[in-house]
């Protein structure tokens, strides 16, 4: 994840830069949805090529960021899940699905105020999927790895291996309009905003993939709408509220045991160690009450056996809220429940695959299974803060977070129950930023 932390060092440096010679600040937590253009244009030319109907164009965007400004000027990230539209051939689902990690820095054009007008310029990095499935008809895992072929899987940046493994450089330009509204008996703000532009990979020989390029996935015009909680500055005699942002590792004490008991019943490698971790962490907190969101990838990955791998991956995103027991100076104690999502998912993958349009012709290489639910954990903290300047405008925050995950649904690959590997206890190290 070497360039995630990039992007998290470079926040922190331009952060505090900033703040050297700024004393008004204001902190966003949002989420957003909208659509982009794009246009697969080399692969739509092959199928033309054949003589069939190309892949319908654009995809949309599911993403959330944390941003904070110091007088005119503004940093903050974003995490993008982007989704393309879906097609169908001979029985087999077309598509492709992206995410990507931004950091933002921009100017505001408007004064601090209800009313805010941004331009910004965002720089990061992500993962590319495109995929060739068809349905998979096995009743039980022995027969799906039997006979796991079912279309094909292409990656770049594989964050199912874990997300450090995001790759490539993604950029945008974009504006940014937003304004407050009122939360009857609180200084936190409701925000609606808008954001457009235009996203694009800078590198025109970039997320080529089997002797086609697929770039046009991570480039057009977007158009997002979006929602979020802003602190400003002139709702707060004295700080009596806060919202962090954090990057997160640690330890997941679970492995998938009664999984790697059907891999090696069937002749393929298990998976070792436990799950890495990577992650985002938004904590805000308003007179002792906490909420926020924890958004993290737990990833596996190995040899399956000659000539193929193997992932077992699982996204978490939760929404918390809890309370702060104790304070004293920097240091903090307190507790929180998340209710959320998950998803598991299993992935082999042949390593030698040919090129379009053969592989087109003949896609059966790969194998994938995937379930997804609810999950609930309650977790307990301590962290300690470090004022990151001289003014005390943010501090730097060190926190560790305990807890115990709780699977509400009934998560199964194939016949093969993960429940057991889905609850688990865990420990978390976060580092970041709280003004």
């Amino acid at each position: 994840m070497k360039n995630l932390i990039f992007v998290f060092v470079c926040f922190f440096a331009i952060g505090g830069a900033f703040a050297q010679n700024n004393e008004g600040n204001r902190s966003t937590f949002y989420v957003t949805y909208g659509q982009t253009g794009a246009n697969l244009r080399l692969f739509n030319e092959m199928l033309a090529n054949k003589g069939l109907t190309p892949m319908r164009s654009g995809y949309s965007n599911l993403g959330m960021g944390y941003q904070t400004r110091y007088n005119d000027f503004i940093l903050g990230f974003e995490i993008y899940q982007n989704a393309g539209l879906k097609s169908t051939f001979n029985g087999y689902d077309i598509d492709y699905r992206s995410t990507r990690a931004l950091l933002n820095v921009g100017y505001a054009l408007t004064e601090e105020g209800r009313f805010q007008f941004i331009h910004y310029m965002s720089l990061g990095s992500g993962f590319l999927n495109f995929q060739m499935l068809r349905e998979n008809t096995a009743q039980n895992i022995n027969q799906f790895l039997e006979q796991p072929q079912h279309g094909f899987i292409l990656r770049d940046g594989n964050i199912h291996k874990g997300s450090r493994y995001f790759t490539g450089l993604l950029t945008e330009i974009g504006f940014q309009m937003s304004y407050d509204l009122d939360i009857p008996g609180r200084e936190e703000v409701f925000e609606v905003m808008a954001k457009f532009g235009y996203s694009f990979s800078p590198f025109e020989e970039s997320w080529e993939l089997n002797g086609i390029r697929f770039g046009n996935v991570q480039s057009g015009a977007f158009f997002r709408v979006g929602t979020g909680i802003s602190l400003p500055d002139r709702n707060f005699f004295y700080r009596d509220a806060s919202l962090s942002a954090q990057i997160l590792t640690g330890f997941h004490f679970t492995q998938p045991n009664r999984f790697n008991e059907s891999l090696e019943a069937n002749g393929l490698e298990a998976f070792e160690g436990r799950p890495n971790n990577w992650g985002i962490k938004i904590l805000g907190e308003s007179k002792g009450w906490l909420y926020g969101m924890d958004l993290y990838n737990l990833g596996m990955k190995g040899q399956a056996k000659e000539n193929h791998s193997h992932t077992l991956n699982s996204v978490r995103m939760y929404g918390n809220a809890g309370y702060k027991f104790f304070e004293r100076k920097n240091f903090e104690i307190g507790g929180l429940a998340g209710l959320g999502y998950a998803n598991i998912r299993y992935t082999l993958t042949n390593n030698i695959k040919p090129d379009f349009p053969r592989l087109f012709e003949e896609p059966d290489f790969d194998g994938y299974l995937r379930n997804a639910g609810i999950m609930a954990k309650p977790e307990l903290y301590i962290a300690y803060g470090i004022p990151f300047t001289s003014e005390n405008v943010f501090n730097l925050l060190f926190s560790v977070h305990g807890g115990y995950e709780v699977p509400l649904s009934r998560y199964r690959l194939a016949s093969v129950p993960m429940y057991q590997y889905m609850s688990n206890s865990y420990l978390h190290f976060t580092v970041g930023i709280r003004p």
